[in-house]
């Protein structure tokens, strides 16, 4: 049975989510969707040349009839710009999905919960499935669900940091309280932090830089695509309880006790 994740009632058997941007080529990016197994990827609106066309075009290199696209306001640093830009997007036929993002700070790339918080409300007003990038911060995430977010993407650690988790008490918090999906955005280097968030219950994992910025993205791409798997079924299996002391694998009781 396909362990599927929806959102805002559409239905993805890949819970990982990656992003075009980094890449050596459009080829090599296109191989590493491939081997991903991902069936949505996310587009800067403002670094995409909609009047390209063919293979000028970034767009021409994801197969759209396999692979759901998520536009994204990347590069916007306030809630009025944001929005602007989702409507682009959607006037320019890309979708009325939006991954939000308003950056409040050039250096770190953290988010402004409160600016986000009000182009959440408006884009949602304006019949947009929002899907907004923020901090690990619990009451962030439930603000922004009250405002209608069809998930919620707190960071795992700044934007292409490659520091893995560094709050996963936070992420924990934040999943036992959502009533939609999360999706650990930011911060992943490699395969064992992809799977470390899906272990803390992560519906899903989005990264970047993490594959396209790997000596060998089409590897990493396919290791991200287990480790997220992987993960999952650990988090669905049950981990055993941490102890402080050793327990045996074969106990002693009720075994026969035997002479020197």
């Amino acid at each position: 049975m396909i362990d599927a994740l929806t959102i805002a009632g559409r239905t993805f058997s890949s819970r990982l989510v990656v992003g075009t941007g980094k890449y050596p080529s459009h080829e090599v990016m296109q191989a590493a969707h491939l081997a991903s197994g991902t069936e949505m990827v996310t587009v800067a609106v403002r670094r995409v040349d909609l009047s390209a066309v063919g293979q000028a075009s970034l767009l021409s290199w994801i197969d759209r009839s396999k692979i759901f696209l998520l536009p994204n306001t990347a590069g916007c640093y306030t809630a009025d710009d944001a929005v602007r830009t989702a409507r682009l997007a959607q006037e320019a036929g890309l979708s009325n999905w939006i991954k939000l993002e308003v950056i409040g700070d050039e250096r770190t790339l953290f988010p402004d919960n409160e600016a986000l918080l009000v182009a959440t409300r408006e884009l949602v007003r304006e019949g947009f499935v929002v899907l907004p990038y923020t901090n690990d911060d619990p009451i962030a995430c439930r603000k922004l669900e009250d405002a209608g977010a069809a998930a919620v993407m707190p960071l795992g650690a700044p934007i292409g940091s490659g520091l893995g988790i560094q709050n996963p008490n936070n992420l924990l918090i934040i999943k036992e309280q959502a009533r939609i999906p999360v999706i650990v955005d930011a911060g992943v280097g490699t395969a064992s932090d992809a799977a470390v968030a899906m272990e803390l219950g992560a519906d899903a994992v989005l990264m970047n830089t993490a594959i396209a910025g790997a000596g060998d993205p089409v590897a990493m791409a396919e290791a991200m695509k287990h480790a997220v798997i992987a993960g999952r079924l650990a988090f669905k299996a049950g981990r055993i309880a941490r102890k402080r002391y050793a327990a045996a694998s074969s106990p002693v009781e009720g075994l026969i006790a035997r002479g020197r």
